[in-house]
């Protein structure tokens, strides 16, 4: 049973605001030995050829540990974007810019879930409006088709798959997801309900985040 526990759990989690003076909103967010930190620049004056009369102009930058990004960055850049905007209340700042910048920091399995609530947390310190907050889960199905959350770098070398899931606050409707690999609809349907489930550890650690900083968001 015990075993079957550590299968299902998310790594631990310690996250901080408000790390970087100059943005709007920041975080720095690590689930295990992975890492990344989030700035929010915004609502700010956007270029005219970017200007949204009905909404504000979101964009998302990834930037990795070392180099220039790569194709697989920019898969993780546009799900950024596409998950911030869904979560953001966009049409109160119509004609502005809102910018969330993530940099990798550590990468040892799961850098796209914790990049996602590296994002949200650093949305909540800015202050911005939001619809709902988001949460990230990963998981991974072994070679031997057992499925384990939030695996690290070395288990996901065991992997015939890999399945990531974003979460909403409100009824944990699935925001976005990615997927590798190849896996059954009972699997992909399996990991989708465990990865809800484990949700609810971040969910809370987000409610704990706010009761910390309440004074100072």
């Amino acid at each position: 049973m015990e075993a079957e526990n550590e299968e299902q759990r998310i790594r631990p989690m310690n996250c901080e605001l408000k790390v970087l003076s100059r943005s709007d909103g920041s975080a720095i967010f690590t689930q295990g030995d992975t890492a990344v930190v989030t700035a929010v620049f915004g609502p700010v004056e956007v270029k005219p050829q970017r200007i949204l009369i009905d909404k504000a102009c979101v964009e998302a930058l990834y930037r990795p540990k070392s180099g220039l990004p790569c194709v697989h960055d920019r898969m993780h850049e546009s799900l950024l974007r596409n998950t911030c905007e869904t979560s953001l209340l966009a049409t109160l700042h119509p004609r502005t810019s809102i910018s969330i910048i993530i940099q990798e920091m550590q990468d040892s399995g799961g850098l796209l879930a914790c990049a996602v609530n590296s994002a949200c947390l650093a949305l909540m310190s800015s202050g911005i409006a939001m619809k709902f907050l988001v949460a990230a889960v990963s998981c991974m199905i072994s070679q031997e088709d057992k499925l384990l959350i939030d695996p690290t770098n070395k288990q996901l070398k065991d992997s015939k798959a890999s399945l990531t899931f974003v979460f909403d606050s409100v009824k944990k409707n699935t925001v976005a997801s990615h997927t590798t690999g190849s896996f059954t609809q009972i699997q992909y349907q399996e990991s989708l309900m465990k990865c809800r489930n484990a949700s609810d550890n971040i969910f809370s650690l987000y409610r704990d985040m706010v009761k910390k900083y309440a004074s100072r968001i």
